[in-house]
């Protein structure tokens, strides 16, 4: 299996709220209150293609691989569970938790490639949300010389500090969105399993029909925010090395 750097830098937290504590999330703010097309004026996330592409991602321009085809047939799966054609209905079937047991199996990989292969589905488009709070790779991965750990996203979300369209990231990779981890706190456990999470996977389940969501997750017996995420999933991945 591919093996994905996962030691990252701690990433520094945002200004104070008057009430951090755990307990105040559970707000019933609407994390979606605009419109996701406000997301055009946010800023643009330039994947370095020529250096995906070196190290064996997929890539709209890369040559076909071995790579391609397997995730062809691994994507599948997952889009007839996603589009309701399976035999039987999967509640938030676009909703896709791509995760391991522990950490250096190849999540990472698998879920920026998984995107990216989705990505040039003529009838889907992709936001691959990195939910790896703790160890973020996402950002590092597809821009390294321009990703900034400051980049707010997911837990300053569901903190009510921002709305959707502020965190979600354009790609210059077509039907491409990204929504980054943002800046990790003592209690994203709860964070992740807050009435605001709930609410925002619902939204974000429904509202587009046509669009997959891959969620690159922390590793599964390493923290407890991947058994949180996994409750909200319609599908689940577990790469293996």
């Amino acid at each position: 299996g591919a093996v994905m750097p996962e030691t990252v830098p701690a990433m520094p937290g945002p200004v104070p709220r008057q009430d951090s504590r755990p307990s105040s999330v559970h707000h019933k703010r609407d994390v979606v209150a605009h419109d996701e097309t406000a997301a055009q004026n946010s800023p643009r996330l330039e994947v370095d293609l020529q250096s995906l592409a070196a190290r064996g991602f997929i890539t709209p321009t890369a040559k076909r691989s071995l790579t391609h085809d397997q995730f062809r047939v691994v994507k599948r799966h997952l889009i007839r569970n996603a589009t309701g054609q399976s035999v039987v209905p999967i509640e938030r079937g676009n909703l896709i938790m791509i995760t391991s047991a522990t950490a250096g199996e190849g999540k990472s990989f698998s879920a920026i490639n998984l995107a990216m292969s989705i990505a040039s589905e003529l009838d889907h488009t992709v936001l691959l949300v990195d939910a790896d709070v703790a160890r973020p790779t996402v950002l590092r991965t597809l821009a390294p010389e321009t990703a900034t750990a400051s980049a707010k996203g997911l837990l300053d979300l569901l903190e009510g500090q921002c709305e959707l369209a502020d965190v979600l990231l354009r790609t210059n990779v077509d039907k491409l969105t990204v929504l980054p981890s943002g800046a990790y706190r003592p209690h994203a456990t709860e964070l992740l399993a807050s009435e605001a999470m709930r609410h925002l996977l619902e939204q974000v389940a429904n509202r587009y029909r046509d669009r997959v969501v891959i969620f690159d997750s922390p590793p599964l017996l390493m923290t407890t925010e991947a058994q949180v995420l996994a409750t909200q999933m319609g599908q689940v991945v577990l790469v293996v090395s």
